[in-house]
């Protein structure tokens, strides 16, 4: 089985995990609780722009979650927004309001719903470190998942603003 967390579209071979109940969606629970799922059971887990949601002090549980699930040469096909870029594009001479509050939102969620709200920031180096630090095998860091129509490949402003990685377990 192939786990979509956060996802709302249906694919074939995905099974999708998501906080709300939704025409698409096959369970219903949060990242940080994985426990319906056995150890070493899910081929591929997919996570775009999700794990942002979760408080630092969490990040670290919750990543071994998705390694226990995973079975063994699994991959964690993962998004998140790229605070590096964020903090470019919020300082660069040229922003203009729409650009920083585009930024904002990105780097603090929409906040359109209680489950809309950023707790943490990623860039490639913090990432990294969490991945390995729960025993990803191999990091490496990708242009593009290209899996589902999500923002991992948005760019604004010609800005990818999305850091897309593969750990493998």
């Amino acid at each position: 089985m192939n786990l979509h967390i956060g996802g709302l579209e249906r694919k074939t071979g995905w099974k999708v995990l998501n906080v709300q109940p939704g025409p698409h969606v096959d369970y219903v629970g949060d990242l940080r609780d994985l426990n319906q799922f056995a150890d070493d059971s899910i081929e591929n887990v997919y996570a775009s722009h999700v794990l942002e949601h979760i408080c630092q002090i969490e990040v670290v549980p919750v990543l071994r979650g998705v390694h226990r699930i995973l079975k063994p040469g699994g991959k964690f096909l993962i998004s998140v927004p790229d605070l590096d870029v964020l903090c470019h594009l919020f300082v660069i001479p040229w922003a203009t309001y729409e650009v920083k509050w585009l930024a904002m939102r990105m780097m603090f969620g929409g906040q359109v719903d209680p489950h809309d709200f950023h707790c943490m920031g990623f860039n490639e180096q913090f990432l990294r470190r969490f991945l390995e630090e729960v025993g990803f095998s191999e990091v490496r860091r990708v242009e593009s998942l290209g899996l589902f129509h999500d923002t991992s490949e948005y760019r604004p402003h010609g800005f990818p603003v999305s850091l897309n990685m593969i750990a493998i377990k």
